[in-house]
């Protein structure tokens, strides 16, 4: 019945794919404004109960990490796409005068989203904007860990759209399965690397083309140069945003011994500073999603204690709450779960280092990370950093903010991700670069054509060697 059901919304969406892709700009503009007419209005307090019944996640935290970013995604959207939507000329080469040439975005058509737990909202309808930019229609499946939010998600889209041009679905994992059986067009899928593998393999049945927005351990460097109470108030911020469940957030530090004691020092001035003394007790900080996460992470503190390790902050549990202190550990082993896998919690490690090459070799002895941060002064070690490591983004002196620029390309590379989002990025993802070459008048080209001569060999060889 649920594959039934979904071959349903799956071919009504096929045959309704050319009527949407050939919507003016003026329609898919209407669109975007319902949506964000939704998200912003009819809809925004129903979205921040959801998200804080799924994650006790602060208003104000979902307003800047979840309505937000699709505000502004909407907006730049709508700025840019009639330039987008437009023909794009390109040159001719003389050798083939009486021509013109240009390519068009057309959409990709029938496209699959499957989003992940962490931002649910963002991270759906984050490349909902770019699909309907393009002019697909697609299939949403939110994550089933996020019930409230999902519900809210279905709710809007119910209400905007119909289910031959945008639908959502939800359910476990047998309905991704499912959903992974059909000839799309294009999946875009966020979430883990290993689950991203089975994507793909499933998208290649079909030679389906995919977006994987992945993960990894995004590391973050900090030499004897740079602005520790900056840094401190900066990585404060980018990890425990979220409670920790950001796929840029900094994963652990690597940090110039002579400066580490300083740095801890100003790291939990700034985190008292922010949760107080009993991050429990604050409205500033969210929980673990759910009992299998905390435990994950609870497990891998509990690793760190049998290694030895050091917990500089934090560590503190609270099982009936899916509550993780703001944590700090140092002195790890290499062979502890913290340093192995992707932590996506609370939890900051901290290695040292003597020489800037110690700490680029062990970033580049692990996979590409989907993030890569540096905060320094001194801009020839920067651009060495740069230089001598791949990530699919980096920060100098900040960091996770690189997510909000609509103007920059949002991905990993290889391991961290295939493909970009956001703006142009993610309008170029759901659509095919059609090339259009039109002839105008007889091309010189035919003056080529068969039967073939000494006089027209001689002509080849002076293209050859002029054009």
């Amino acid at each position: 019945m649920m594959t039934n059901r979904f071959q349903h919304i799956f071919d009504a969406q096929k045959a309704n794919q050319f009527t949407v892709g050939n919507t003016t700009y003026k329609t898919r503009i209407a669109k975007l404004n319902a949506l964000k007419h939704a998200i912003e209005v009819d809809f925004k307090q129903d979205i921040r109960d959801a998200i804080y019944a799924d994650f006790k996640k602060p208003f104000l935290e979902t307003d800047l990490t979840e309505i937000y970013p699709i505000l502004g995604e909407i907006k730049h959207v709508k700025s840019e796409l009639k330039s987008w939507m437009g023909r794009q000329k390109v040159s001719t080469p003389m050798s083939l005068i009486g021509a013109s040439s240009w390519f068009t975005y057309e959409p990709k058509g029938v496209c699959l989203i499957i989003a992940p737990w962490n931002f649910p909202l963002n991270l759906t309808f984050g490349p909902l904007v770019s699909a309907i930019a393009a002019g697909n229609t697609a299939i949403l499946k939110p994550s089933e860990l996020t019930p409230h939010t999902s519900k809210v998600m279905g709710d809007i889209i119910a209400k905007l759209f119909p289910e031959n041009e945008i639908a959502l679905v939800q359910g476990e994992v047998e309905v991704s399965t499912a959903l992974l059986e059909l000839p799309f067009n294009h999946i875009f899928f966020t979430g883990s690397p290993q689950v991203g593998k089975v994507v793909m393999k499933a998208a290649s049945k079909h030679l389906t083309s995919v977006t994987l927005e992945l993960g990894g351990k995004s590391p973050t460097i900090i030499d004897e140069t740079a602005n520790l109470k900056d840094a401190a108030t900066r990585i404060a911020w980018g990890k425990f945003v979220n409670n920790g469940q950001t796929c840029i957030a900094p994963d652990y530090v690597l940090i110039h011994e002579r400066v580490k004691d300083e740095f801890l020092k100003a790291f939990k001035t700034v985190v008292n500073s922010y949760y107080g003394t009993d991050a429990s007790q604050s409205k500033s900080y969210s929980r673990i999603v759910n009992d299998r996460h905390f435990k994950r992470l609870q497990d891998h503190i509990e690793n760190a204690k049998e290694h030895h390790a050091t917990i500089e902050l934090g560590g503190q549990v609270q099982v009936s709450e899916n509550f993780i202190e703001p944590t700090v550990i140092s002195n790890l082993p290499e062979d502890t779960s913290l340093l192995e896998d992707e932590i996506f919690g609370p939890i900051l490690p901290i290695k040292t280092y003597t020489h800037i090459q110690e700490a680029i070799d062990y970033i580049n002895a692990k996979e590409k990370p989907l993030a890569l941060y540096m905060y320094s002064k001194n801009k020839k070690q920067t651009q060495f950093v740069l230089n001598n490591t791949r990530a699919g983004s980096t920060c100098i002196n900040t960091n996770v903010l690189q997510y909000s620029n609509h103007n920059l390309p949002f991905g990993g590379s290889n391991n961290s991700g295939i493909g970009k989002a956001h703006g142009i990025f993610g309008f170029q993802e759901f659509s095919n670069m059609r090339s259009v070459l039109k002839q105008h008048t007889r091309g010189a080209i035919e003056l080529l054509f068969p039967p073939y001569t000494d006089f027209k060999q001689k002509l080849v060889d002076l293209t050859l060697k002029w054009f």
